[in-house]
């Protein structure tokens, strides 16, 4: 292989090297989420670490560009330039595009609202979600990530993840988030070979109390884990009879899905 010269090294550094001021702004971006909608610039510098001088010179451009809205009471909320690049992500994102009428009929099956979960960096991703028909449901929002070892969606990415990310995510300190949270490594393991095994996992109030929730492995053209679909809603109506309907909804789906993916396995 050809060395690379100075000129190669001096391009390939510029490439790699961080914008502070956009590092920041993204960062406060990322403060928002669905049960926090709204942050006064006391929250974004707790969350941030920030100088709240800082903060409003960055909230300052952000709002200019159209990526935050300013709102009485000296608050902020996320403004409509990101709706407007959420949309061409998803319109051209083909996982997102496929997976989501797949999804959208699972919920109608099982009543239950349904998700596509992808690894993203150490966590998961919610990349589409669809809502159940019944009053009382689970309600997560696409774009929130998750821990990976707590609830069935998690618990299906890391049983295919690699051996190595999986090892490196189960000894990093999990977190037990309720009572009902499994941080041992030797039951987690055990559970993974389980859910490998059988093609699915499930959980019970491993992330929220009183939710349930059941995972399936997606497939993609080359036969690697793209993502996990999920059925989660709350616990009581996931009795032993029921739970059969919705795994059998479930299983049908995720390989309608794998398929349109061009998985022939």
């Amino acid at each position: 292989m050809k060395p690379l010269n100075k000129k190669d090294q001096k391009t390939t550094k510029e490439s790699e090297r961080q914008v502070d001021a956009v590092a920041k702004a993204l960062d406060i971006l990322e403060c928002f989420t669905a049960s926090q909608p709204e942050l006064s610039l006391k929250q974004l510098s707790e969350k941030t670490g920030l100088y709240k001088s800082r903060i409003l010179r960055l909230c300052g451009t952000l709002v200019a560009q159209g990526f935050m809205i300013r709102i009485p009471a000296s608050k902020y909320k996320l403004g409509p330039k990101l709706m407007a690049l959420g949309k061409v992500y998803e319109n051209t994102n083909p996982l997102v595009s496929v997976a989501r009428p797949v999804l959208r009929e699972l919920a109608l099956m099982t009543g239950e609202s349904t998700k596509l979960f992808v690894i993203d960096g150490t966590k998961r991703l919610c990349l589409v979600r669809e809502k159940g028909t019944y009053p009382l449901r689970y309600a997560v929002s696409e774009g929130e990530t998750y821990e990976l070892h707590a609830g069935a969606g998690g618990k299906v990415l890391l049983a295919y993840a690699s051996d190595e990310f999986r090892h490196e995510i189960l000894n990093n300190n999990l977190k037990k988030i309720t009572p009902s949270t499994i941080v041992e490594l030797d039951r987690l393991e055990k559970e993974f070979e389980t859910i490998r095994e059988q093609g699915y996992a499930f959980s019970r109030g491993e992330l929220v109390p009183e939710v349930a929730g059941m995972a399936a492995p997606v497939f993609d053209h080359e036969n690697n884990v793209c993502g996990a679909m999920a059925v989660a809603g709350a616990e009581q109506r996931f009795t032993a009879q029921r739970r059969q309907d919705i795994l059998k909804n479930l299983l049908s789906s995720a390989q309608k899905l794998s398929r349109l993916l061009g998985n022939v396995g």
